[in-house]
């Protein structure tokens, strides 16, 4: 054994709106989440210690955040805000922001016919994978994404969120 340690990781959640007590064990599925992402979509230095924070708001504060930030006057179940490069040393290295709003993701999984967990979930792999440098701006660039994601979430016992629904 040579002695190489695995980057550890530290996550801040921030839990700012009520409606997430729909879902109580939210912040257990974000480190889930979040590890599991980072685990099978990283390259990450070893030894290092990362970061990333996740707030989980309200379609109000989203609706916000992505007017100001990307010119959409309208509320989006997760945005990620990658981190700036830091300089050398700086402890734990920040990977970024994600921020969920509960009232759409809510919404989508009740029309798309998903467990709330399992869609939340989804979207916070989604959003740790936009950290770490994973888009969807062309098809080839969403396909290794999408691949990526459904890999990910399998591991977690959730079903590909792509997979159109069976026929009734």
């Amino acid at each position: 054994m040579d002695g190489a340690r695995s980057p550890s990781l530290e996550i801040d959640i921030l839990v700012e709106a009520d409606g997430w007590a729909a879902l109580p064990d939210a912040e257990a599925l974000v480190r889930r989440a979040v590890s599991a992402a980072l685990a099978e979509g990283a390259e990450l230095e070893e030894g290092a210690t990362f970061e990333v924070s996740v707030t989980l708001t309200d379609d109000a504060r989203i609706r916000r955040i992505n007017k100001d930030w990307r010119d959409k006057d309208k509320p989006t179940n997760v945005l990620s805000f990658p981190a700036a490069e830091v300089p050398d040393g700086v402890t734990p290295v920040p990977l970024g922001d994600i921020i969920v709003a509960f009232e759409t993701v809510a919404a989508e999984a009740l029309d798309e016919d998903k467990a709330l967990a399992d869609h939340f979930t989804h979207l916070i792999v989604h959003g740790t994978l936009h950290l770490v440098g994973f888009d969807h701006e062309d098809e080839e660039e969403a396909e290794e994404m999408e691949d990526t994601e459904r890999h990910i979430l399998a591991g977690l016992g959730i079903s590909d969120p792509y997979a159109l629904p069976a026929e009734t």
